[in-house]
């Protein structure tokens, strides 16, 4: 040690060195070693008296040496790696490669030494050198001024400051030492006779980030990336705004990845919810920063941010809301190089924030999601194939979280089964074991968002929950005048959806959440009350003008509402509201009908007959089983709901006082004051019943085929009735007895056969006069025309069970369209037209149906609920074919079309395509004809009648015949994988026939 005593104090500055391969050295070099070892120390210890060094301690090859200034330091290893190069060397092997490393802080000797980290600090500095190389830190290249050349007299002063001259500080970079966990820049000294070119130091280089490695690959969002990267170049302050577990962490961290060469200070990632010692303090960590005593941590951050080129990325801003604004703030007015990229389920509401709403996943990458983490979570070995994977996710919304939760679950369940419970995907996702994570389940994920709403916002997220789509601003006002401030709260913290419009969704979870929170306040039943009640509204305002006039049809403007309707009429079916429930299926009825959606139709009137009460018939009873007829492919069904039907129509005259004769005076007496209990009406129409079945068996042992048909008929009767009896429904049992009560004699007298009357109906038919009724028949005397128009329509409808027989319907047909036309409502016949329409297209009377159809026009225009449909159109259209007139074809074919899009009827749509391909066949344009039949047929809720279904048969059979298999086949294909709306376009630009070949209509026009 040098014989000075007394040690430096304040500010320090601490050198190390010792020998690069001192070991090696040693065997080589033997018994020369420890002269080699001798002249080494003499050397620098002799440099050290010069610049006033302080020797502390030597141990073998190393030195630890104190400066009380930097600059002597810095001069003191310049000079001792000049005269370590310079000195004469037993050889040239022999060369000691001294490295040196300084580091300069505030220290205070304890007797003869240090207990400081900054001597830790130094003597990693002077490890990461290599021999013959001096490094120091930043505070030593900070401290290191002229100012102790300047000052400092005599011999010693001179060689410093000539020393200092020619000094520089070469920037390594930053980097981490060992035992240490803030990063330190390093500086290499430069100077004429040192050596300039070495390796990177020896310690870790400093991280330029702390992004976390991910577990699993990211996948797609391809779009995503680059959408949010460019706007984080051009604005200082991005906030990703999501629900949880949209996936705003995993694309944050992937875009902050792809912009690391663009911020060369680094991109730092903290978590809000994770943040236990507060925003700054986790910052400070992730920089490698030091607390400084009695300074706030948030200077000290600034200070290190304010001139740097990095990247802030704060996660789960809602964790601590007010603490990152602040925060956010402070960096941002004062570091003018740094950027902020935010994720939180709302907005920061800071000047100068740009929100971006993270979409959720598309199809493709939620398939590709699914099927990875499925992959994961089954351990690698393939489980459902992909067609069940993609309609499993097609059900999952696009969420990055529920598809993790999905892809566990089908540990337990295949796809298919998933798929099918999604309805409630709490129930069907949700694991109690999962923890308290946010992320662990739904329910937890969603308590996170919905702990922070106001009362009023709950509550307005209740009433919501009981929607089943999304809903308009009018809506959420017609329940709360008010409700405009608790929705945009639902919407900034992502609960609510703001979807084109606009229009306001929640989310299947979302829904699920709140109907389950809604159910344990107990309001429940006021809420879907309420929804049944604007249901009904909405069904008034959009099937009536302002004028009270009824609009024309359209399915278009009533698909926002079917959704709302059919679950208002599945609770008024839960709770018992038959009026309301009877109401909604009405109006539900074309668009059942349209897309296929019979079933559930008639499940739905079902669940509300249950409900029907003993006593009194609801209003549009018998219309809904006029409908629910209409919804059933099955004759036998449908004659019993057609006899429900005329049985509750009668019993509505009875109730208005209206109806006449016997039937209509039981009824009467039945309500009036000596009307007989439950039990005793029960047990009199099962009795009644009982005879039907002896009546059914005494005309089957008449013998004749008629008699049996009867009998079959009869007795098929008498089983809905006694059905109707069981159900607790005695009065519907009544009616249908009443209404079928003529078949019943018949039966059982063998009398009046089906011969007797088909002839007596040919005779009454030529003559233009009806001399007899059909079974059931019609009375409109004294009846208000709503009740007479509503017996013809059960009558009408009857005609498609005597479709067997085109004669016999034919005649029905003409019979009620002449009732019709006595009892004032011709309209109501309008269905009957065009049944018979159809019927004289099939036999050739191409003359009485253009005819018929003709005059048919104003019944068309009176009745709201066929006008858009334009059948007379459509079939006059299909008149011209058969007389090959193409023009008139083609201009009634494209008017039917254009409505019946406009109007949402896309299976009647697709008729009027393949009209319009046998037009082309006609046409001589067989290749386009097959396109559109091909079109038309893969059209979704095309049905078409039998009559019509045969005929676009045999012109396909010709097509085919004409074209050959091979190319038949290829177009057909072709027309069914391009698209409807594509297949209708294809329609409507196919020419008009008479700009074809030079037609004369058109020759002064077109040139």
């Amino acid at each position: 040690m040098s014989g000075r005593i007394e040690l430096p104090s304040g500010l320090v500055t601490f050198m190390f060195t010792d020998i690069e391969g001192s070991t090696r050295l040693a065997r080589m070099l033997g018994e020369t070693y420890r002269t080699v070892l001798g002249a080494h120390r003499a050397v620098l210890r002799g440099v050290f008296d010069d610049f006033d060094g302080v020797e502390l301690l030597t141990e073998g090859d190393s030195f630890f040496v104190a400066f009380s200034n930097a600059d002597a330091a810095v001069a003191a290893c310049v000079e001792a790696q000049r005269r370590l190069s310079a000195h004469d060397w037993p050889r040239d092997d022999a060369v000691p490669r001294v490295r040196m490393g300084l580091h300069t802080g505030r220290a205070v000797p304890i007797g003869q030494e240090y207990a400081s980290a900054e001597v830790h600090r130094a003597a990693r500095v002077s490890a990461a050198a290599h021999g013959g190389q001096v490094l120091c830190s930043e505070a030593t290249a900070l401290a290191v001024t002229a100012t102790y050349a300047a000052t400092a007299g005599g011999a010693t002063g001179a060689a410093a400051a000539a020393t200092l001259a020619t000094v520089d500080l070469l920037d390594l970079g930053a980097y981490r030492l060992r035992g240490f966990d803030d990063d330190e820049r390093l500086f290499q000294v430069v100077a004429p006779g040192l050596e300039r070119d070495f390796p990177r130091p020896r310690t870790a280089e400093a991280p330029r980030h702390n992004l976390p490695a991910e577990h699993a690959p990211f996948v797609g969002r391809r779009s995503e990336l680059s959408e949010l990267a460019a706007l984080i170049s051009r604005h200082r302050l991005v906030t990703v705004v999501g629900p949880g577990g949209s996936g705003k962490t995993r694309l944050t961290h992937a875009v902050a990845e792809q912009l690391l060469p663009a911020y060369p200070g680094g991109v730092w990632t903290i978590d809000a919810a994770n943040a236990a010692k507060g925003l700054p303090n986790a910052l400070a960590a992730s920089l490698g920063l030091r607390p400084e005593p009695g300074r706030p941590m948030i200077d000290t951050v600034v200070e290190e941010c304010a001139e740097r080129r990095m990247l802030v990325v704060l996660q789960t801003c809602e964790a601590a809301p007010a603490l990152t604004t602040t925060l956010v703030h402070r960096l941002l007015s004062r570091c003018r190089r740094l950027d902020v990229l935010a994720t939180a389920r709302a907005p920061l509401a800071l000047a100068g924030e740009t929100v971006w709403r993270i979409p959720p996943l598309v199809p493709a990458d939620a398939f590709a999601l699914l099927r990875d983490r499925a992959a994961a979570a089954q351990g690698g070995r393939p489980g459902d194939g992909d067609p069940q994977l993609a309609r499993l996710a097609a059900r999952l919304e696009g969420s990055p979280l529920v598809i993790q939760l999905a892809a566990a679950r089908l540990r337990l369940l295949p796809a298919e089964q998933l798929a099918r419970r999604l309805d409630d995907p709490l129930g069907a996702l949700d694991n109690d074991a999962a923890g308290d994570g946010r992320h662990a389940s739904l329910a937890n994920n969603l308590t996170w968002s919905y702990r922070t709403l106001s009362s009023r916002a709950a509550d307005l997220l209740h009433r919501l929950a009981v929607f089943a789509g999304p809903v308009d601003l009018a809506t959420v006002e017609w329940y709360d005048p008010e409700a405009l401030s608790a929705l945009s709260e639902l919407a900034d913290k992502s609960l609510v959806e703001v979807t084109p419009g606009p229009r306001y969704r929640l989310s299947e979870q979302v829904r699920a959440y709140a109907l389950r929170r809604l159910a344990a306040t107990g309001g429940e039943a006021a809420a879907r009350d309420r929804h049944l009640t604007w249901s009904l509204h909405t069904l008034d305002r959009v099937t009536v003008d302002t004028d009270d006039q009824v609009r024309t049809l359209s399915l278009t403007e009533l698909s926002p509402y079917v959704a709302e309707w059919q679950t208002a009429l599945r609770w008024a079916a839960e709770t018992g509201d038959v009026t309301a429930g009877l109401r909604l299926a009405t109006a539900l009825d074309p668009w059942w009908r349209e897309h296929g959606d019979t079933r559930e139709g008639r499940e739905l009137l079902a669940a509300l007959y249950r409900h029907l009460p003993t006593d009194g018939v609801p209003p549009n009873l018998a219309a809904a089983y006029l409908v629910h007829a209409g919804l059933t492919a099955d004759r036998t069904e449908q004659g019993h709901y057609l006899a429900l039907a005329e049985a509750a129509a009668e019993a509505a005259r009875s109730a208005t006082g209206t109806a006449a004769g016997p039937g209509a005076a039981r009824s009467a007496a039945g309500a009036g004051p000596t009307a007989e209990s439950g039990s005793a009406r029960s047990a009199i129409k099962a009795t009644e019943a009982t005879e039907a079945f002896e009546a059914a068996g005494a005309a089957g042992a008449a013998g004749t085929a008629e008699a049996m048909k009867a009998a079959e008929a009869v007795q098929t009767t008498a089983e809905f009735a006694t059905q109707a009896v069981a159900a607790g429904t005695p009065e519907t049992a009544a009616g249908i007895v009443e209404a079928e009560a003529p078949k019943i004699t018949a039966a059982a007298a063998g009398t009046a056969t089906a011969a007797d009357t088909a002839a007596a109906a040919d005779t009454a038919t030529t003559s233009g006069t009806a001399t007899t009724e059909p079974a059931g028949k019609l009375t409109t005397d004294g009846e208000r025309p709503g009740e007479t128009a509503l017996r013809l329509r059960i009558r009408i409808a009857r005609l498609t069970l005597t479709g067997d027989d085109p004669r016999a319907t034919e005649r029905d047909c003409r019979e009620a369209i002449a009732l019709a036309d006595r009892a004032g409502v011709p309209s109501t016949a309008f269905p009957a037209v065009l049944t018979l329409a159809e019927l004289l297209w099939r036999r050739d009377a191409l003359n009485e149906a253009a005819e018929l159809l003709g005059a048919a026009r104003h019944l068309e225009a009176a009745r709201p609920e066929d006008r858009g449909r334009r059948a007379v159109d459509w079939l006059l259209g299909m008149v011209a074919l058969r007389r090959g007139d193409l023009v008139a074809a083609h201009d009634h074919l494209v008017v039917a079309l254009r409505s019946r899009l406009r109007h949402g009827f896309r299976g009647a749509a697709a008729d009027a395509v393949a009209a319009i391909a046998v037009r082309c066949v006609l046409g001589g344009d067989p290749a386009t004809a097959t396109v559109l039949f091909g079109g038309a047929e893969a059209a979704r809720g095309a049905r078409r009648t039998a009559s019509f279904g045969a005929f676009w048969s045999a012109q396909q059979a010709a097509l085919r015949a004409a074209l050959g298999d091979t190319a038949f086949d290829a177009a057909y294909a072709d027309g069914a994988g391009i698209g409807f709306d594509r297949i209708v376009a294809m329609a409507l630009a196919v020419e008009h026939p008479d700009l074809e070949n030079g037609a004369a209509r058109f020759a002064q026009i077109v040139r």
